[in-house]
């Protein structure tokens, strides 16, 4: 049995794809230029820029229009969890991960009601084990606490575990801290960081998993 921790955002899910379809619902219900869609997601950095810093920055920007910065932050909280989806074939290594026996625990930062309404609103509650959230546990990747936790979560010891996911600083950092194998969802890009490496890195979801219980 292996006991896989895989990340959330950008990985399980396409955070930014769900973040850009809810910004834009945003800005149309509210009369401003679709175009800043770019803007507001650059600004955002993948969820990674403070909530309340992104929420003042777009409230400075449509300062004339009285858009209250407390909207922003709302939209911003809920995280466009409406919009959240997984892949036909995410879904499928999933079941097979678990229907192998292997156990499956997400292993997120952010706020427990935001995650959990997304990793629910894309069906993901019945294709894992548990999950995880900063909030909840008062510890974020790559703090070595949350992935205890999140071992605890499955009733695993954490040795022998893999970590997937898309953030070198996070992810791959974590596993490196513990000591565990990692799988780095490259989404395009090159490992630049020399200090330490993933075990191996993928292309999607189904190729890590299918990778990790390979290895």
């Amino acid at each position: 049995m292996t006991l896989l921790l895989i990340d959330l955002d950008n990985t399980l899910i396409d955070r930014d794809a769900a973040f850009r379809t809810g910004v834009g619902d945003f800005l149309t219900a509210h009369g401003l230029p679709a175009a800043d869609v770019d803007w507001v997601m650059e600004v955002d950095a993948s969820g990674y820029t403070p909530r309340p810093t992104v929420a003042a920055a777009v409230a400075d920007r449509y300062r004339r229009t009285g858009l209250d910065a407390d909207e922003v932050l709302d939209l911003l909280r809920r995280g466009a969890r409406e919009h959240a989806r997984i892949t036909p074939d995410t879904r499928e290594a999933l079941t097979e991960a678990r229907e192998a026996g292997h156990r499956v625990v997400i292993v997120t930062n952010g706020l427990v009601e935001q995650q959990s309404g997304k990793i629910r609103t894309a069906g993901l509650d019945v294709l894992v084990d548990g999950w995880t959230v900063s909030e909840g546990v008062g510890a974020r990747k790559p703090e070595p606490a949350i992935f205890h936790a999140a071992a605890a979560t499955a009733g695993l010891p954490l040795d022998g575990a893999w970590v997937i996911g898309d953030r070198d600083d996070a992810d791959i950092a974590g596993a490196h801290r513990l000591g565990l194998s990692s799988v780095w969802l490259h989404l395009g890009r090159q490992w630049t960081i020399g200090e330490f490496r993933p075990t191996l890195t993928a292309a999607t979801v189904g190729e890590a998993v299918r990778s990790a219980l390979a290895g």
